[in-house]
């Protein structure tokens, strides 16, 4: 009986399948062995991938970040089918081209729109992938370096280093919540947007030219965390190594900021994505080029690859600046920002074995 069960399974599946009522990678997906990885699209010019969103309307879709040589090509942002097959893309107005410039698709709101972290002039857009339009969300500014006394107006930096805003997460109550990868601060865009305000300002954000980075919102909603690269600015012991901390959030405000995971020297811990289980995975955009495992507790489980600096992930394209870990299906999806090689722009995708938590997109999102 249960082998006749199975065999039925089996054929109701393959003519599913074969009807195109499951996603054709679904099965395939499923067979795959853990950390089998594959490239799931190159990014054209001008490429370097710094994040990868995958979008509930099940599109993929990431931005140009900074090419470290200079240019003055404009940013774009890519979209992408679910096997790969590139749609369209758009190009981001307004930029500053004499300054680094660069985008980053960092997640969506209520209504679908893309939210747009654009470095050039600080600020947040909103892109309709419907129609094409950009819209101004929030802007960051630039902050005095906080002196002796501290303030509330200022960034702990030990040098003077300008907005740049980096990854975003939406808060309970639809507020946006932003790193800065140059200042030592957290932004607060108010529900609707408008003017960004200071919500955390630590010393221990400060990386000088590697700092902040990856945040999400824990599954139960009560705390964000946040990955730090570099301790530079001695905020902790130890400079060289990154970390991932904890904020709490209670009554809307930071309720203390605590260490869950310390890096190795040189990691530079950037995007990651929370599964099911509990379990974090981190991408390293520095030299080690690994994605590292954490469990619940933050205690570090497992590196892929094992050995560290190649990048060998067996897909040909090697893990180079991984720079993201977002879950889709039971895999992560890891933009190859190849900051230093130039030359190995892609989104590749690995399978992990495990569903992770979607991202949290409330109700009054951008509205």
């Amino acid at each position: 009986m249960r082998r006749r069960l199975l065999t039925a399974v089996t054929a109701i599946a393959t003519l599913a399948a074969t009807a195109g009522l499951v996603p054709s990678g679904a099965t395939a997906q499923a067979e795959r062995p853990r950390w089998d990885t594959r490239v799931l699209a190159h990014v054209p010019h001008p490429g370097y991938p710094a994040f990868v969103y995958a979008h509930p309307n099940g599109r993929v879709y990431a931005g140009s970040y900074t090419d470290p040589k200079g240019d003055a090509t404009r940013s774009r942002v890519f979209e992408w089918t679910g096997n790969g097959t590139l749609l369209r893309s758009w190009t981001v107005p307004g930029q500053h081209l004499d300054r680094p410039h660069g985008v980053q698709v960092a997640t969506s709101d209520a209504r679908g729109r893309l939210v747009l972290l654009e470095k050039s002039r600080s600020r947040a857009l909103m892109l309709d992938p419907r129609t094409g339009r950009f819209t101004r969300y929030a802007t960051f500014r630039d902050l005095p370096t906080c002196g002796p006394a501290g303030g509330t107006g200022c960034s702990p930096n030990v040098l003077d280093k300008p907005a740049i805003p980096n990854f975003a997460a939406w808060g309970p109550r639809g507020a946006l919540y932003v790193t800065d990868y140059g200042q030592a601060v957290i932004w607060r865009v108010p529900p609707g947007g408008g003017k960004a305000r200071v919500w955390l300002a630590d010393r221990r954000l400060d990386g000088v030219e590697f700092g902040t980075t990856g945040m999400l919102l824990t599954p139960n909603r009560r705390a964000l965390l946040v990955a730090q690269q570099t301790s530079a600015g001695l905020g902790e012991v130890n400079p060289t190594t990154g970390r991932l901390y904890r904020i709490p959030i209670r009554k809307g405000r930071p309720a203390g900021m605590r260490s869950v995971w310390e890096s190795r020297p040189g990691d530079l811990p950037d995007g990651f994505g929370i599964a099911r289980s509990g379990r974090i995975y981190l991408s390293n955009a520095g030299l080690s080029a690994q994605i590292v495992v954490l469990g619940r507790g933050g205690a570090e489980i497992e590196r892929f690859p094992e050995a560290p600096v190649t990048g060998d992930n067996g897909s040909g394209t090697p893990f180079d600046t991984p720079s993201s870990a977002t879950f889709r299906g039971t895999s992560v999806l890891v933009a190859n920002q190849s900051y230093l090689a130039g030359e190995n722009h892609a989104i590749l995708d690995v399978a992990v074995g495990e569903y992770g938590v979607p991202v949290f997109v409330p109700a009054n999102a951008g509205r």
